[in-house]
């Protein structure tokens, strides 16, 4: 303990004249020095202390050679006790092999500073964020709308990233286009079914099948999707999803008790209950559940508007229903003014002449 104490106070020392007057190749020799200092007690210091280091790293990181920094960044980086202010600026540096380990590796860096980085720096960047042990929504919102094919792949890969629900739009819009990134897409964990299916209505033969194979224990939930977004299914295989049957015995519940009207479908659309809502306007609108779905994701306002219709619901719910389905797809906004116009205007017996018509569909395949 001695011998540390008297090292530390040599170093110390030693600092002041370097700061003032001493050469690169002294600065780096000190830098040196001082991480050696910090990482022998990195987790035990104060946070005065781990300012001091921070003034220090700071002051002695300008004008050194990028090897000292790659080397300072490296050594830094997996230390959770890391300064906060040293981590930002290697972070932020412009050569990858000095940002890159604090990119990957810190968890001293905020999710705004993660968005800088992704937002104005290179595809390397990019690629070193995708690969941190968590990533938040907002992350990767920049990640899937700026990177490349090469960051989108990693990040879908990455199980410790979150996406919104505008992220997973693009991920879909990306993936019509690589069947690599749709079978990832398809087997992340967290895809909602309402992004499970839309990516399915899109796919091409060989990622269904890879999705099946690859999903062996939920072989059933696949193909049910399958088959609802090609619209061969029946109402059963469309029921066939656990999170389905449990909205369809609770839709099922409310009607029976009475329940199931206008305000409670607009509780479902504002709570962003996809299955729930669906299920309520299948039973409403006697219809199979795997047609509502259908005209859910693959149509345009029209589809919510006949089902709509035909259950007889008021225009504030259905404007409802038209919101969640807008945010939960990342389509753009509709005009609900149009739309509110174009809804007071069909009639009933219109609405339920189109629906047969897509009944007709669905049984035919």
């Amino acid at each position: 303990m001695r011998s540390a104490a008297a090292n530390a106070a040599r170093v110390l020392d030693q600092l002041e004249d370097t700061l003032s007057r001493g050469t690169v190749e002294r600065r780096v020799e000190t830098l040196r020095k001082i991480t050696d200092l910090f990482l022998v007690n990195a987790p035990n210091y104060s946070d005065e202390h781990a300012a001091v280091f921070d003034d220090v790293f700071q002051v002695l990181v300008r004008n050194i050679e990028i090897s000292a920094k790659i080397l300072l960044s490296e050594r830094l980086a997996p230390i959770a006790a890391t300064p906060p202010r040293i981590a930002h600026t290697l972070a932020l540096d412009e050569v990858i092999d000095v940002a890159g380990p604090m990119l990957t590796l810190s968890e001293r860096l905020t999710d705004e500073l993660l968005v800088e980085s992704a937002s104005n720096h290179s595809q390397a960047h990019l690629l070193a964020i995708s690969r941190r042990k968590r990533l938040s929504r907002v992350v990767t919102d920049v990640l899937v709308d700026r990177g490349d094919s090469t960051v989108v792949n990693s990040v879908v890969a990455n199980l410790g990233a979150e996406f919104s629900e505008n992220g997973y739009a693009r991920l879909l819009e990306l993936s019509e286009r690589d069947d690599d990134l749709a079978t990832c897409v398809g087997t992340r964990p967290s895809i909602s079914r309402h992004h499970f299916v839309k990516l399915l209505s899109r796919a091409s033969g060989t990622v269904r099948s890879r999705l099946q194979a690859l999903n062996k224990e939920a072989a059933s939930e696949v193909a049910a999707a399958v088959n609802q977004a090609t619209m061969a299914a029946s109402n059963r295989s469309a029921a066939e999803s656990a999170s389905m049957v449990a909205a369809m015995h609770l839709v099922e519940e409310l009607h029976h008790e009475g329940k199931l009207n206008s305000e409670q479908i607009d509780a479902f659309a504002n709570a962003g209950k996809f299955e729930e809502t669906n299920a309520a306007l299948a039973l409403l609108a006697n219809v199979p559940v795997a047609l509502v779905e259908n005209m859910m994701v693959t149509s345009q306002s029209e589809g919510v508007m006949i089902l709509t219709k035909v259950a007889d619901l008021p225009w504030p719910t259905v404007q409802a229903v038209l919101n969640m389905r807008t945010k939960l797809s990342g389509a753009p906004a509709v005009d609900l003014n149009f739309c509110r116009v174009s809804y007071n205007r069909l009639k009933i017996a219109t609405a339920q002449q189109v629906l047969r018509f897509h009944r007709m569909r669905l049984k035919s395949g």
